[in-house]
Formats: C-alpha cells, sequence, structure tokens
C-alpha cells in the first residue's frame, strides 16, 4: 500500500508577498505561440435555456472578428476615444464579453462598470456620467421603463441601446423610447458565433419587431425544419441558419452535439425565423419552445407580444403544457406591474381580442417573479418543467 505523504507543518511553509514574487521572476515575458484560426480563446458555456450547458469554444480569430464586424457595423455612429459604455451585464457574459468590453478597448472608449443591475444606481450612473451606449436585456429596459419619473434622468444622453440576449416586445420598445428619447436597436447573437450576428442598422431603415441585417461577411438563411437543406423565400418560416468568420470551432468535448449544429460551415441556431425581402430578419421562436396544441404550431412569441399590450402587464412568459385531449395546451405566466391589478379571465380575455382561438392561454399563472438566468433571461424551460410536474 502506497504511504501517503506527510503534510508539511506551518513553520515549512512561508508566505510571500507579491512584490517579493516579481522580484523572483527573470523579467522576461516569453509570448506564447498562438494560431489565431485554431486555437480556443474562451470556453464560453451557453446559457442552458432549452438543455444542458455547453461550452462553445471561441477561437481568437472568431472574438476579434466578431469586433471587427461590430466596429465596422457601427463605425459611422461611434468615435474612437470618445464613447463611454455603461456595461451592466457580467463580463463572462458573451453579450457584454463583445458588445460591453472587446469592443469598448479596441474603440478606446470608456467604460463604466456597474457589478450588478440595481435599478436605482443604474438611473443615477446615467444621470451623472452621461453614458452614450448601452448594451441591456429587456429585463432591464422593462425596470427602467416602469420607473416613475424615469424622464428625469437623461437617458437621451445614450446615442444606443442595444438590445440582446432575449426577445424584445414591441410594446416595451414603444414604451422605452417614449418615455426617454432614447431610441433601441435590437439585434441578435449567440454564444456559438462570439455572439453578434445581427442588428438593426444605424445607417439604414430601422424594423423594430426584427433583429436587423447581418453583420459584415456574416452569411445566412432560412432553411426548412425537416431536412435542414432547402432554403425558403421571403416571409416563410423556418430555422435561421447562418456562416461567418465569428462561428465558433466547436463544442467542448461534445462532438455529437456539435455535428449537429455545425454542418457543411453552417450553424444551425436551433431559432425559427423569417427573411424579408430587403434582408430584415424576424425570429420567431426557439424550435424546442413550439407548442403544438390540437395539431396547430403555436409561437410563444406571439402570445406574449400579446400579452404586454395589456396595462397591467409588466414581464410574461407563454409555456406548453400536457393536456390529454389537446396534447398540448398553452399556460401564460404573469407579472403585475406594481399597483396594478387584473384577473384570468380578464387575460383570457383580452388575448381573445388579439389572437386566433388555438392560441389564446387557457391557464394563466401570477407570479411576483420569472426564473432568469444571471443575465436577466426568461427561462421558458423551467417554466415549462413545473408544469410538466405538476400536471
Amino acid at each position: 500500500m502506497a504511504r501517503r505523504r506527510p503534510l508539511r507543518s506551518r513553520k515549512e511553509m512561508s508566505d510571500v508577498t507579491f512584490d517579493k514574487f516579481l522580484a523572483a521572476g527573470s523579467g522576461v515575458v516569453r509570448p506564447v505561440p498562438i494560431e489565431p484560426m485554431h486555437d480556443v480563446a474562451v470556453l464560453q458555456y451557453t446559457g442552458g435555456t432549452t438543455g444542458r450547458s455547453k461550452g462553445a469554444m471561441l477561437t481568437h480569430r472568431n472574438i476579434f472578428a466578431n469586433v471587427l464586424q461590430c466596429a465596422e457595423f457601427f463605425k459611422g455612429t461611434f468615435e474612437l476615444g470618445k464613447e463611454r459604455y455603461l456595461t451592466v451585464i457580467p463580463l463572462f457574459h458573451v453579450f457584454a464579453m463583445t458588445s460591453g468590453m472587446n469592443l469598448a478597448i479596441y474603440q478606446g472608449a470608456e467604460n463604466i462598470l456597474l457589478p450588478r443591475f440595481e435599478l436605482k444606481e443604474v438611473l443615477e450612473t446615467i444621470r451623472d456620467k452621461q453614458p452614450t451606449v448601452f448594451p441591456g436585456v429587456p429585463t432591464m429596459y422593462v425596470a427602467i421603463t416602469n420607473t416613475p419619473g424615469v424622464e428625469q434622468y437623461g437617458i437621451s444622453s445614450i446615442k444606443t441601446c442595444n438590445s440582446g440576449s432575449a426577445p424584445m416586445p414591441l410594446e416595451l420598445m414603444r414604451d422605452f423610447e417614449a418615455k426617454t428619447g432614447a431610441v433601441i436597436l435590437e439585434g441578435y447573437g449567440l454564444s456559438e458565433a462570439s455572439p453578434v450576428t445581427h442588428c438593426n442598422p444605424p445607417f439604414a431603415a430601422r424594423k423594430p419587431g426584427t433583429v436587423g441585417i447581418g453583420m459584415p461577411l456574416t452569411e445566412y438563411k432560412v432553411v426548412d425544419v425537416a431536412t435542414g437543406t432547402q432554403e425558403l423565400p421571403p416571409g416563410e418560416v423556418g430555422e435561421l441558419i447562418i456562416r461567418g468568420p465569428q462561428v465558433m470551432k466547436g463544442y467542448w468535448n461534445m462532438p455529437e452535439e456539435t455535428a449537429a449544429v455545425l454542418r457543411d460551415g453552417w450553424l444551425y441556431t436551433g431559432d425559427l425565423a423569417s427573411i424579408d425581402e430587403e434582408g430584415y430578419v424576424t425570429i420567431v421562436d426557439r424550435k424546442k419552445d413550439l407548442i403544438i396544441a390540437g395539431g396547430y404550431n403555436i409561437y410563444p412569441r406571439e402570445i406574449e407580444e400579446v400579452l404586454y399590450e395589456h396595462p397591467a402587464v409588466r414581464e410574461a412568459a407563454a409555456v406548453g403544457v400536457p393536456d390529454p385531449y389537446r396534447g398540448e395546451t398553452v399556460k401564460a405566466i404573469i407579472v403585475l406591474k406594481e399597483g396594478m391589478q387584473a384577473s384570468e379571465e380578464e387575460i383570457i380575455a383580452h388575448c381573445r381580442k388579439n389572437l386566433a382561438a388555438y392560441k389564446v392561454p387557457r391557464i394563466v399563472e401570477f407570479r411576483a417573479e420569472l426564473p432568469k438566468t444571471n443575465v436577466g433571461k426568461i427561462l421558458r424551460r423551467a417554466l415549462r418543467e413545473e408544469a410538466s410536474r405538476s400536471q
């Protein structure tokens, strides 16, 4: 039996100051050889909103290419050395890594960093520091929009409010812009693409409800869901696929999952979308979030857009829950605005006025809050699993 090495006593160990540690070095820095095309810079773990989290292998080229793509896309809007970024999203999140950190560094911008989204602190920082760029997620815009007297904080100093990570409800966008004078440019990306692939352009028409057009050197198309091989014409819904220098090398130690999403150089996003004649992309929903009730395909985002139009609704999510007759039925989970009330019957009646009968929620649940990721993205998967367990 092998003998274990005895632990060293406290006398055998000595504390070393950082200065002493530095003095012990040779003073020579040897550069590490890097192959930017192949060497992994970041293992960017996916949010896990639809399943097990996976480590996207982003190479040095992937990350730098995405910074250059964004810089070129906004070159007529951002001035080198003069912008002030307000970064609240944690830097380990892929959206903040590129749009809040790397892009600011590349542009020589000032970066105002806050450790977390505390509404009062964010608003006071906007008032005092007058940032010009704000990368945010929809739940942040929800909180800001519903703050009484938000107009007094001078949010119009922000030239570009980027919204990403989750769909931006149209009603929320309208309310935010009307109250603050700031303009939101909604974009789209994913961990597997470093992450930015699309954005509404500052140099051309903005189309609210879309995620805009592709970044420079980004190819994209919508293909049929069944085979993923047939490109669909403008206006038809299928799976969005993307090809470009920002697309990952693959998933860490997950060859089967990699083969499923990287095919013939294309990244299969798992998002259902359509493209119009001018190349603007509308994200319809995640394939895994699709509700099939009585043989009909129902997209949760369409229901959520209607729910957000109700004056008492602060946040909303729609999920499919098991139903013995229809297969699935629609459930709406709602957080009401502070001081406001609404009944289940009132919410359903509102939906009946604005949705086809088969899309109307049969169940409405009110909550104080919705489950979210660490950057505020609503976790539909968690809500769906909760509903399934309770059946």
